[in-house]
């Protein structure tokens, strides 16, 4: 084999200017460096690429360019170098979305229904309030909320219970975050939560309207799903001897107005509620003070002050039933007592049966 020469670099001055320290190289020995040979030779060092060539004048395979690493715990990356969807990347939209939110507040640009009901502030803070309280707190189970039709008007009736109306927001919040097809719940209250200042402006915001009839026919009639606990007072203000006993379902309204409107009533029960406040009295002559239904004495309130209003941390379990369809009435069937009564007292039953199958199934109060 004929004595290696020596490959020179090209002198750039004769190519143009480049940038300070840059060299280029001949098309014929790019990117070889050279090197001093045994016998003291300048020999050219190997060179990748398919010009190079190996000490016998055969060119060499050019080797395979490295390969992303594609095993399953591989993450892509951008151009920056960080991990594609990385927390500054997050963090930012995070900020930008709450100072958008904050300007559309400012400025009155967001939209409520005639019921005052504003979707982005449930969806985006009222419901971030309750979450923990329902995730962490009382660990509500829900069972059989495909039960509930994906669109369309229904109505949910379920029985009240815990001497404050927490069983209501919990199965609002259960509806919100685990129906396939991401419904609502609206809510029908009692006259005494639209009196009382803050919490009135509040269930106004998450969807609530008055118990009526006619708020609730056009509710259904827009396709909405409505809420609603029939026992009233008489079941969240019930002594603790008596939970998980249905109270009577007044006169059957919620019935002749599912009937109108042709929408299944989708049965509700709720354990774990009952618990929370322990009602081991009622002191009737405050609660008349006070303009209340009742006024509860549990083991904990009043006597621990407002340390005593901290519900137990009972661990609930909410379970929607089969709906029970109504369109195959015809319309005057909703001024017949005898098929209202039958249906409420279907209802009911349903109700208070898995009432007391969730009970056997349950393992213990608190856990």
């Amino acid at each position: 084999m004929a004595d290696a020469k020596v490959i020179p670099f090209d002198d750039d001055r004769s190519r143009g200017s480049r940038g300070a320290g840059s060299r280029r190289r001949s098309s014929a020995a790019e990117s070889a460096p050279v090197g001093e040979g045994p016998g003291g030779e300048v020999q050219p060092l190997p060179v990748r690429g398919a010009a190079a060539q190996d000490p016998a004048g055969e060119p060499e395979e050019p080797e395979e360019p490295d390969e992303p690493d594609e095993s399953p715990g591989a993450r892509p990356t951008t151009e920056g170098g960080g991990e594609e969807g990385g927390e500054d990347g997050g963090l930012e939209r995070r900020v930008a979305a709450g100072l958008s939110f904050l300007r559309r507040r400012l400025t009155g640009d967001y939209e409520v229904d005639d019921f005052g009901y504003d979707a982005e502030l449930t969806d985006q803070v009222l419901m971030s309030l309750l979450r923990p309280m329902y995730e962490k707190y009382f660990r509500v189970e829900v069972k059989g909320v495909e039960n509930i039709p994906a669109q369309g008007g229904a109505l949910i009736v379920a029985n009240h219970s815990g001497t404050l109306p927490l069983d209501g927001l919990m199965m609002q919040v259960a509806v919100h975050d685990h129906h396939p097809a991401d419904r609502h719940l609206r809510l029908l209250a009692a006259d005494l939560v639209f009196v009382l200042p803050v919490v009135n402006e509040l269930a106004r915001k998450l969807g609530h309207t008055l118990a009526c009839a006619e708020d609730a026919e056009r509710l259904l009639a827009k396709g909405e799903l409505v809420g609603v606990m029939p026992e009233g007072f008489k079941g969240i203000g019930k002594p603790f001897g008596e939970r998980y006993k249905l109270q009577r379902f007044g006169r059957g309204g919620f019935v002749s107005t599912a009937l109108r409107q042709g929408v299944p009533i989708v049965p509700c029960s709720i354990v774990g509620a009952e618990e929370i406040y322990p009602m081991i009295g009622n002191s009737k002559t405050l609660a008349r003070l006070l303009g209340f239904p009742y006024f509860p004495l549990t083991p904990t309130f009043p006597w621990l002050g407002p340390l005593g209003a901290v519900p137990l941390p009972t661990k609930w379990t909410i379970q929607f039933g089969e709906p029970i369809p109504t369109d195959g009435y015809a319309p005057e069937a909703a001024e017949d007592p005898v098929l209202m009564f039958n249906l409420t007292d279907q209802v009911r039953e349903q109700i208070q049966h898995t009432l007391y199958k969730l009970l056997v199934q349950r393992r213990s109060v608190f856990f």
